[in-house]
């Protein structure tokens, strides 16, 4: 048992708030261990500091993790613009942005190492923070013969939402891309049924087996949700993208991995 993870333990929460570094503040969650939790234990949870679930970083800013100190990505985002805060207690997350997403970096690594990278997936999407889930993966030569599965649990399976990046330098791009349009709509926030023509969203469903841009228009348009269309019977999916195409989609959903 995680005793930083209040899904894993009986004890009390209570919400505070606490400053962040350069300036702002958030709501942050406080465990404290209960009676019941041995003096090994409640000696380890007193130590930690609250997780800052929902932190907003002030415009122009970055919230990463401590363990990001020293890399690439970041010395990239300083020299886009961006300030960065460090904090020790951001959860599965590794960063925070203004607009309040909040994005869980898959490495090479991690895909090619096995299915290890589905726990930490789960655990981010079960967070319980507010914000947006963005999820950043590396589509390398190493890793794009998984990344296929990868999208599949990611987007199809959790909810949540994709971006491929070749490396840090590329992820860097995008994150400074996001940081400094926070002032405009976030374009990965997502849409009512009357508004899903997303360049993301419609990109997606291109990434379907048979399906290409007139296609996936087509699906948007009879099926407003990606959870709707992995639902939807094999005779309703036939009159709009035809037989070949709809077996093509159904078995994707439908046929184990």
């Amino acid at each position: 048992m995680d005793p930083r993870d209040p899904r894993d333990c009986e004890d009390t929460r209570r919400a505070v708030t606490t400053p962040l570094k350069g300036g702002g503040s958030a709501l942050v969650l406080v465990v404290e261990a209960n009676t019941k939790s041995t003096d090994h234990t409640r000696t380890q949870m007193e130590n930690k500091a609250p997780v800052l679930l929902n932190a907003v970083p002030p415009y122009g800013h970055v919230i990463a993790g401590d363990k990001w100190r020293n890399c690439p990505l970041i010395e990239h985002l300083k020299g886009a613009g961006v300030k960065i805060l460090f904090e020790s207690e951001l959860g599965m997350s590794d960063f925070h942005l203004p607009n309040k997403s909040c994005i869980l970096y898959i490495s090479e690594s991690d895909i090619v190492a096995g299915n290890g990278y589905k726990r930490k997936l789960v655990r981010y999407r079960n967070a319980g923070s507010s914000f947006l889930g963005l999820v950043l993966v590396e589509n390398t030569r190493l890793s794009e013969q998984y990344f296929t599965a990868v999208q599949k649990f990611v987007v199809f399976d959790l909810g949540l939402t994709l971006l491929p990046v070749s490396g840090q330098t590329e992820a860097s791009q995008l994150i400074a891309q996001i940081v400094h349009g926070e002032r405009r709509e976030n374009p990965f926030r997502r849409r009512t049924s009357s508004r899903l023509m997303d360049p993301q969203i419609l990109s997606t469903v291109q990434l379907l087996p048979g399906v290409g841009r007139v296609k996936a228009l087509a699906l948007l348009q009879h099926f407003p949700s990606i959870h709707q269309l992995c639902n939807t019977p094999l005779a309703e999916l036939e009159p709009v993208v035809g037989q070949a195409a709809a077996h093509q989609i159904y078995n994707f959903f439908h046929e184990p991995s």
